[in-house]
């Protein structure tokens, strides 16, 4: 059965950094788009970042862009979510996505109909 498990997520102050981490389970990640997405209380689901197999694509939400950084790790078969200057906007619940992309390009990363695989998602908050 194939498994996103997310971690990392909690309570932060406004400036704070956390990271977050999206484990597999039942598949390996080499052969898959890993991405991120986040919903807040009252708002829609919104991409954050993914990244390619390779790791050499990285698109960001401009809402997050030279604050987070997504990354990799295939031999632990784990991608992160680093998370710097945290702000109270960033408070969400945030999911780890999977796909193996074959239907889709890189202008739609940030649509979420385009992931096969979702995670349960972790809660982010930032409040002082």
């Amino acid at each position: 059965q194939l498994q996103l498990v997310e971690s990392g997520g909690g309570l932060v102050q406004p400036g704070g950094s956390l990271r977050l981490s999206c484990a597999a389970s039942g598949f390996t990640l080499d052969d898959y788009v890993i991405g991120w997405f986040r919903q807040a209380p009252g708002k829609e689901r919104e991409g954050v970042s993914c990244i390619s197999t390779s790791g050499t694509i990285t698109p960001y939400a401009d809402s997050v862009k030279g604050r987070f950084t997504i990354s990799r790790d295939n031999a632990k078969n784990t991608v992160y979510l680093q998370m710097n200057s945290l702000k109270p906007e960033d408070t969400a619940v945030y999911y780890c996505v999977a796909d193996r992309q074959f239907s889709w390009s890189w202008a739609a990363w940030a649509f979420e109909g385009n992931y096969d695989y979702w995670g349960q998602g972790t809660q982010v908050t930032v409040s002082s």
